[in-house]
Order: C-alpha cells, then sequence, then structure tokens
C-alpha cells in the first residue's frame, strides 16, 4: 500500500502491522492529534476482532515507580495512581 493509498486508519493499521508506534509517533506520522490516534487505534482494535490478527497494547508505565495497571491501556494518563507522578510513559500499539 502506498502512503497516499487508504484512509488515515487503513495506513495506521499498516503501520501497526508493520512495527509498533506510540500515540505520539502515529499523530506525527500521520499528521492528527494523538487523541485522534488513539480514537484510530480502538477503532482499529473493533476491526480485527474476529479476524486471525489482534492488536496488542503495552501499557502506559509510571517511570518512577513501574506501576503500569492502569485502568485503561489505551489511553493517555495524566498522572500515576500510585505515586502521583507525571512521568509516564506512552502505551504502543502493534498489531500481530
Amino acid at each position: 500500500m502506498r502512503e497516499s493509498d487508504g484512509t488515515t486508519r487503513e495506513r495506521i493499521a499498516a503501520r501497526l502491522r508493520s512495527r509498533p508506534a506510540t500515540p505520539s509517533a502515529l499523530a506525527t506520522e500521520f499528521s492528527i492529534t494523538a487523541g485522534s490516534a488513539i480514537s484510530h487505534v480502538e477503532h482499529i482494535s473493533r476491526s480485527v476482532d474476529g479476524t486471525d490478527e489482534t492488536l496488542l497494547v503495552a501499557p502506559p508505565e509510571c517511570r518512577d515507580c513501574g506501576f503500569s495497571g492502569f485502568d485503561d491501556p489505551l489511553n493517555l494518563p495524566s498522572r500515576c495512581p500510585s505515586c502521583k507522578s507525571e512521568s509516564i510513559s506512552e502505551p504502543a500499539f502493534t498489531i500481530d
């Protein structure tokens, strides 16, 4: 698929099939917001459900205490519920 072919969502899905990406990386690559990238990934997760593909999510993690039990792994948390640090890594997505 050429870069100009397909919808943004189709191009994001193709990108996630090739290598993992964070919402910020997808936002930069596809000239969208990080929130929009997450919205696209949520839709892609429903699209691959029932197929032989799976959306894998490396959840966000607190860089200070290591907490990774966030309620919604497809979210961009602002701070850690455990230690209240604002140093949180972004989730990473890939399609396998």
